[in-house]
This record gives structure tokens, C-alpha cells and sequence, in this order.
């Protein structure tokens, strides 16, 4: 798929299909739409009365053009009110259009959208809502039905001039797009000795550092709970640290750390059919994140070295599994009584986070498909930051909110820390069942020390199901154009 910026006129565009954007308080055609109207003999207008289109966002209609026009068909969608346009706004629309030109089996689009902050950030917009609804992963299919032709070509009205934020955008598209294959892949593709070498991969192509720590490595480093974790598994783990080092001094260090559990059975505290099993092929989705995350930033190349870090292993029963009532050592030194081995995920999580705090990194983030909590608390769409630091937080969430994935800041609530402490150990691995996202990453906080850190749990958001009304289910990659905006700010 081609996608380009051109000052060609919407009266002078020829294609396939030309999509408009409307206001619901612009639904008149006024200027270059009564002139379009006007060339199309009618058929806007007639389009408009037929469907009774309002504008209202994420609303869409599309018809057929007389045989003589230069255009096939024509596509509207709404936008909403004008005082209300936001990036997310672009996006959404773009990938409106995308799903209906292909649906009306069209090659070439033409759509002209109206403006956003400027030209360029509106053109890496729509190339998001474009790429990602158009994305289909069909790695695993052995025969495909009603395909149709592809959008094979798209032009962005009005907007030339901006093709560098065009490219940029499909670069951080490809790494969502990885994000999302890596989750969307099953646990006999999908596993910690795969991971690795999908990470070997990156750094080949895109001349990173990379160290993988072996399970005798990892020994060495005292990581105890990770290696806890690892016991049952047929599958050695894999402790994953990718560097991207800009080619001019950093402005400034940081490291991303990833849950890597590319199959979580609950261990001796094993999940049952309809507790959510069958779907713990998604509990790496914090390393896929980091994953695509680590494509967007070797692309985009910014003056800012990242450390890119995941424990990845399989949590499995067998008669090496750790039992609840075990005691585990991380490498801080800090003492863990194993009271339920389907909390394994912030296990992993502390020797990872011991692991990235000792490389003198500004700051640290953390991403992990952690509790079911989080997604009772904020449902599907919307991921939990935990950060004791403000400055971190507030970089986040503009982060966030430029990148259209929603994010809402929880409470660190120390008191609640006194439902983890044990008799015999310094902490137990879960606490009571009430704030049990809190106490999830108040576990987690004992393991960074003095380095500004934020915890995102994606439990909610790295999935999301046909029956929830989403066009495009399955794995989101949610959480990469977020990093991808916190890396570059």
C-alpha cells in the first residue's frame, strides 16, 4: 500500500474513491463541496438526504458516481463537532474510510480530511488509522475468504509537503504491527526460545546491542524469582536486554521493561477452562510491546538510548513447578513467600526491574498484562499507570493522549502494602482481594529503588474480542505509539 501527500485539488482528484470528512455542524455544502456537489451532478446531496447523514463520528455512507465521472465512488464520514477534532478524531475516520474503500473493492482513495494542529501531524493521523485498520494477520490461515482487491493506493488532499511524517508514522505503524503479531501468535509459535531469536533478529537488521542471559546467567545475577517462574517449563528462559544507542551523545537514558509470559498456566495454582486460559498466549504482551517498540525507535532514530528489557519464560506445571509456600530470593536480596503461583507475571517483573535500574538509566516503564483487577476497575480500553513520580506521569499521559491510547493514572496506596507483608519473608506475592491492581504494583515498587518508574498494566487493552464491537479484534498493540512519543519528547 502506497501512501502519499498531494495538493491535487478534491475537484481535480481522479481514483477509485474519493472520501470526505463532514462536521455535524458543517453539514451544509458550502465552496469546494457545493462545487463538487455540482460536478458530481447531485449525487453528495443525494447521498447525504438518502442515509440521513448527521456527521456523527465513526458514521460513514458511500454510493456509486455516474459512469462519466473520474470517480467510482464517493465516501463520507462523520466527524463530529468541529470544537471537538482531535487527532484520535483523524485516525478514527481514516480508518473509517480504509474499511469501507476496501469493503466497496476499491484501489485507489482519495480523502481529504481537515486540519489538525498542523499538516504534518494530521498526516501521520490518518497513516495510523489507515495502516492499523487495514492490518490482517494471516499468518496462520491456510485459505482466505472474500479478500477482495487492496487499497492500494491512498492520497491525502491537501496535505503535501509531508511525506517525511507520512513515513515516519508507517515506521511506528510497522511496530505496532509487530506488537501485535507477536501476541496474536500462539504458544507453540510464540515462545521464550522464539522471542529471542525474533529479538537476534532486530538487532541484526537494525544494528542494536543484544544480550541474552542464559538460565546459568541469570543464576549468576541471584534472579531467583524470575528463575522461580522458569522452573516448570520444558523451555529454557530467556532473559532478553536490547540497546539502541543514538549515534550523538543522549540527551537523556531510559529502559522499557516487558512482561514476557508467552504461556501462563497459573502453575500449581492452576487456571481453569473459562478463567481466562485459553487466552495466556497474550501474557507476553508487554514484551511485544517493548518488541515493537524497539522496531518504531531503530527507524526513527532519536538522540535517546533505550534499554529494552523482558524475563521470558512459560509458567507450566511439572514436578519441578514451584508451590505456593515456597520462598524466593530476587537480586536485590529481597525475600518472596509464594502464596499463589498465578501471580508469577510480577515475579518476572522484579529481577527485570533490579536488572534495568542498575544500568543508570533517567527513568524506567514498565508494561505487563499484570492483574484482572486493572481490567474490573477500567474495562478494555483504557490501561492503569501506577508511578510515585509526577513529572513521569505527566510525560506519559500527553504521551498517551498524542497517540490516541487511553491511560489513567491509579493510586499508589502505601497503606495497602501491609496486605503483602508475610510472617516469615519480606513480602508475599499477592495480597488481599480487594485493590488487587494496587497491591500488584506496590509489589512491584520494591524493587526499584531511587529511579523515577512508572507501571502500565494492559491487561484490558492488549486484546479485545469480536463480540465487543471492535472492527479490528484481536491483539492491539497497545502501548507502542505511546513509548514511541515518550522515547522522542
Amino acid at each position: 500500500m502506497e501512501i502519499k501527500a498531494t495538493n491535487t485539488p478534491q475537484l481535480e482528484w481522479a481514483g477509485d474513491a474519493l472520501a470526505i470528512g463532514l462536521f455535524e455542524d458543517g453539514m451544509e455544502l458550502t465552496g469546494e463541496l457545493a462545487k463538487l456537489d455540482e460536478k458530481l451532478t447531485g449525487t453528495l446531496s443525494e447521498l447525504i438526504e438518502e442515509v440521513e447523514f448527521k456527521g456523527k463520528v465513526n458514521s460513514s455512507a458511500s454510493t456509486r458516481v455516474g459512469s462519466k465521472s473520474p470517480i467510482r465512488k464517493i465516501i463520507i464520514v462523520g466527524l463530529g463537532k468541529s470544537e471537538d477534532l482531535k487527532l484520535e478524531t483523524l485516525r478514527q475516520a481514516a480508518a473509517t474510510c480504509g474499511r469501507l474503500a476496501k469493503k466497496e473493492r476499491c484501489k485507489s482513495l482519495g480523502i481529504c480530511l481537515p486540519m489538525c494542529q498542523d499538516a504534518n501531524s494530521t498526516a501521520a493521523a490518518i497513516t495510523e488509522g489507515f495502516e492499523l485498520a487495514l492490518h490482517q494477520d494471516h499468518r496462520f490461515k491456510s485459505e482466505l475468504e472474500n479478500q477482495g482487491p487492496d487499497v492500494e493506493q491512498i492520497e491525502l488532499i491537501g496535505l503535501a509537503g509531508s511525506d517525511e511524517a507520512i513515513a515516519r508514522a508507517r515506521q511506528i505503524c510497522s511496530g505496532v504491527i509487530l506488537a501485535r503479531e507477536l501476541v496474536a501468535a500462539p504458544p507453540n509459535s510464540c515462545t521464550p526460545i522464539t522471542m529471542a531469536q525474533t529479538a537476534e533478529a532486530l538487532a541484526q537488521e537494525f544494528g542494536l546491542g543484544i544480550e541474552i542471559l542464559e538460565q546459568e546467567d541469570c543464576e549468576k545475577l541471584g534472579m531467583g524469582a524470575f528463575l522461580g517462574v522458569a522452573k516448570a517449563s520444558d523451555l529454557p528462559p530467556k532473559f532478553i536486554h536490547i540497546t539502541y544507542k543514538p549515534e550523538v551523545t543522549p540527551r537523556r537514558k531510559l529502559a522499557i521493561v516487558g512482561k514476557g509470559l508467552t504461556f501462563d498456566s497459573g502453575g500449581l495454582n492452576l487456571k481453569t477452562s473459562g478463567s481466562g486460559i485459553e487466552m495466556m498466549k497474550t501474557d507476553m504482551g508487554g514484551a511485544g510491546t517493548t518488541f515493537g517498540t524497539v522496531k518504531a525507535i531503530a527507524q526513527l532514530k532519536p538522540d535517546v538510548e533505550v534499554h529494552f528489557i523482558s524475563a521470558v519464560t512459560e509458567n507450566m506445571v511439572s514436578g519441578h513447578a514451584m508451590h505456593p509456600g515456597d520462598f524466593l530470593t530476587a537480586s536485590n536480596g529481597k525475600t518472596i513467600e509464594v502464596n499463589n503461583t498465578d501471580a508469577e507475571g510480577r515475579l518476572t517483573l522484579a529481577d527485570a526491574l533490579v536488572f534495568a535500574e542498575k544500568l543508570g538509566v533517567d527513568a524506567i516503564v514498565d508494561l505487563a498484562t499484570l492483574t484482572g483487577a486493572c481490567v474490573i476497575a477500567l474495562g478494555n480500553d483504557i490501561a492503569g499507570l501506577w508511578s510515585p513520580d509526577d513529572n513521569l506521569t505527566a510525560q506519559l499521559k500527553a504521551a498517551a493522549e498524542s497517540a490516541g491510547e487511553k491511560l489513567w493514572r491509579m493510586p499508589l496506596e502505601e497503606k495497602y502494602f501491609e496486605g503483602l507483608k508475610a510472617m516469615h519473608a519480606d513480602m508475599k506475592n499477592t495480597g488481599p482481594r480487594p485493590a488487587g491492581a494496587i497491591t500488584a504494583a506496590l509489589f512491584l515498587k520494591q524493587f526499584v529503588k531511587d529511579t523515577p518508574w512508572a507501571h502500565i498494566d494492559i491487561a484490558g487493552t492488549v486484546w479485545i474480542d469480536a463480540e465487543n464491537g471492535c472492527n479490528n479484534p484481536g491483539a492491539t498493540g497497545y502501548g507502542v505509539r505511546t513509548l514511541v512519543n515518550w522515547v522522542l519528547s
